[in-house]
């Protein structure tokens, strides 16, 4: 009664301080512009399901996809022991679901426990990529910090929730076998675990049966209590993708890569000059403003974006500017978007709901006027996200920032741009003499 007392005060408690925070990380979200995306539903579920749940995306590289797969598959599957885990829990009872399922039991649990040794695997590799062989993308200035730390962090602690697991059912595997366990109605002889059964006698085989008893108590608590952990991680770590990959590829762009969106605040203006029967919509009274210079002037969508992001560093692995020694990292600009918007988030919260200026501004004082004018906009970067996030749609709502709003556009743009409004073309010539070359023929 005590155990079960403990356990759902730990449930509430962790599931509660869970939701506070992912309310906050909503009411992030939202603090972007308003977008409608509500068209192609059946295709965007297929997107969702191909490259969010099927890890599409990632077998464009083999070796790492692999070794993510071990771990994506241990998570998923792992959540139906959890399950049984909660209820024996909540009710006092051990392995609550063998008696009705008996051998299915043995056959999803053995599964499990296939994958927990792989994904203990890709865990080692993971760690190994990052601190010993030091993978270019994984090692990036960006990186320095917090972030190294969390993807430490959150490896370690898959490693210490897999021990957890053997821990738990090798000490059971062996009381079981001697008639000792205090699961019920398990009827005779072995669990019959896929490993446990093997790696149970090997490392617990010569210990009493209260010791084994307390080796099977710490990795039931351990578990359970890893999970909890993790839970209440995730929103403060770049895991969050695991829940935020799936409604960020819902909501994924559909269109064409490099097809650019017109302002309509500019068509509006212009287009009376190409069509006498258009009547224009705004109001000339009022003040535009284009581009962003702040998270509140992204569409939610793009933070998103930011809190979707894994920070693999596929798409400055992939960016010919970066590589070229630029200064633009487009994993740089998705965690300066999401720090960004995490420091106001907190400026909303220290000030009762209000946000009050600090002074501060995505442009500028995170992002730089020389990395988004480094981008090409040749979609790499879009191309290569596991996850199908768009940090070109930040850099352009930036640099028509920096054009349209503070004219500080290069002085290269600046001659093309003087040329389009007294030329009607980007070259320094009449638009009477566009035709000469045909004289040359």
């Amino acid at each position: 009664m005590v155990s079960a007392v403990i356990f759902v005060v730990l449930f509430i408690t962790g599931s509660a301080f869970f939701f506070i925070n992912a309310k906050k990380i909503r009411r992030n979200i939202l603090l972007g512009k308003e977008i409608s995306i509500k068209d192609n539903k059946a295709e965007r579920i297929k997107v969702m399901t191909l490259v969010a749940l099927g890890q599409k995306k990632m077998f464009s590289r083999p070796i790492p996809a692999i070794l993510h797969l071990f771990l994506y598959a241990a998570f998923v599957i792992t959540q139906v022991e959890l399950l049984e885990i909660i209820f024996d829990g909540v009710s006092g009872h051990h392995r609550a679901f063998r008696p009705a399922l008996g051998g299915f039991y043995n056959l999803v649990i053995g599964i499990i426990e296939v994958l927990s040794v792989l994904a203990f695997i890709g865990t080692l590799a993971f760690l190994s990529r990052r601190n010993l062989l030091k993978v270019p993308r994984l090692v990036k200035s960006e990186l320095n910090g917090w972030p190294k730390l969390d993807a430490n962090f959150i490896l370690l602690g898959e490693l210490t929730l897999i021990s957890f697991i053997f821990m738990m059912n090798g000490a059971d595997e062996v009381l079981y076998s001697r008639g000792t366990s205090h699961a019920e109605n398990l009827g005779d002889g072995s669990l019959g675990l896929a490993i446990s059964s093997y790696l149970g006698p090997l490392l617990f085989g010569g210990m009493s049966d209260g010791a084994l008893h307390v080796i099977e108590r710490i990795g039931w608590w351990g578990h359970i209590t890893m999970v909890f952990a993790f839970l209440n991680y995730l929103p403060f770590s770049k895991h969050l993708h695991i829940l935020l990959a799936f409604p960020n590829t819902y909501f994924s762009n559909l269109k064409a890569k490099g097809e650019f969106k017109n302002l309509f605040e500019v068509t509006d203006v212009v287009k009376p000059n190409f069509d006498s029967s258009y009547q224009p919509v705004l109001d000339p009274n009022v003040p535009v403003k284009f581009g962003a210079k702040d998270v509140t002037d992204l569409n939610w969508k793009q933070l998103l974006d930011a809190y979707s992001c894994t920070e693999c560093g596929r798409c400055t692995s992939s960016c010919p500017q970066s590589q070229t020694g630029k200064k633009l990292s487009p994993r740089k600009i998705m965690m300066d978007t999401r720090d960004r918007l995490e420091e106001v988030g907190k400026n909303i919260d220290k000030n009762k709901g209000t946000f009050v200026d600090d002074g501060k501004s995505l442009l500028g004082d995170y992002i730089t006027a020389e990395e988004i004018w480094a981008c090409n906009t040749c979609n790499a970067c879009v191309q290569e996200c596991p996850v199908n996030i768009d940090p070109l749609a930040i850099i352009m709502d930036l640099r028509q920032q920096l054009v349209l709003e503070q004219s500080a556009a290069p002085t290269e743009l600046n001659g093309m741009f003087g040329n389009i409004e007294n030329n009607g073309a980007p070259w320094q010539f009449s638009p009477a003499d566009r035709a000469n070359w045909i004289n040359e023929c």
